[in-house]
Order: structure tokens, then sequence, then C-alpha cells
């Protein structure tokens, strides 16, 4: 078995490049977390290392440590903000498991996983995600 080599291409690297628009919710040297336009749930956030990693066992440990630094501050804002202390924590490895973009990602989504929408199914509207992204980063220190 082999695993997939990561795509400079994919939607996620070009984000990183400034070659697409996002709403960033906070960057720092080692991750970008930003709303997702294709949301599961109200407030939906993406949190990508800034390395080139498909999946978790291909990242350096300190992209690790990055990646969920940033996740604590986003759920701590996620809560401030939306009023929701259930925040979902879901990172897929791979097609089989139902990734999409293949640059390694953490999805953090204040929902119950029953409420949960169908992924990729409905764009959000850009400026209800610029308006929460704003509030969140407000909160995050």
């Amino acid at each position: 078995m082999t695993i997939q080599t990561y795509d400079d291409n994919n939607v996620f690297a070009k984000i990183l490049r400034g070659e697409i628009p996002n709403h960033t919710v906070y960057e720092d040297d080692k991750t970008l977390a930003f709303m997702d336009v294709m949301p599961m749930a109200k407030g939906h956030v993406l949190i990508i290392p800034k390395c080139k990693a498909v999946e978790l066992s291909q990242m350096p440990s300190d992209y690790i440590q990055a990646v969920f630094a940033t996740a604590q501050k986003v759920m701590n804002a996620q809560r401030k903000v939306l009023q929701r202390e259930g925040i979902l924590q879901l990172q897929l490895n791979h097609e089989q498991a139902g990734q999409s973009v293949f640059h390694y990602h953490v999805h953090l989504i204040p929902a119950h996983v029953h409420e949960l929408g169908n992924h990729e199914e409905i764009t959000a509207e850009h400026t209800e995600l610029a308006e929460i992204a704003k509030r969140l980063a407000i909160e995050i220190v």
C-alpha cells in the first residue's frame, strides 16, 4: 500500500499561496485557521498546517503541535462567539475515510454529530462567513 503523495495544486495549498481567498480566523507561522465554505454547521472552521502533508503520519511533530495549539484557540473562540459547548473535532485520512482535500486538516464543527449536514453539499454565504471569522478572530488572544 502506498500513501498518496502531496499535490502542490490542492485547494489548501492554493489558499496558503494566496491564490484563493479565504475567511481567516487565525494565522501564525505554522498554521492557518479559516471558515469552511461548505460548512457542516454554522461556525465550521478548518485548521491546516503550513507544510506539505496529506495525513498525520507525514507531518513534522512541531507542526502537529502547532495545529493542536491553534485548535485550542479556535475552540475557545467558537464557544464564546457561538455560545456552543459541543464542538466536533474531525480529521480524515485519505479518500477511503472521506478526505476530499489531500492536505492535512482538522475540522472544528460546533454541532452535535446528529445535527451535521452533508459536507460539500451547500456553499455558505460569504458575508456570513466573513462576519463569523471576524468575531472568532477577535476572541483569539
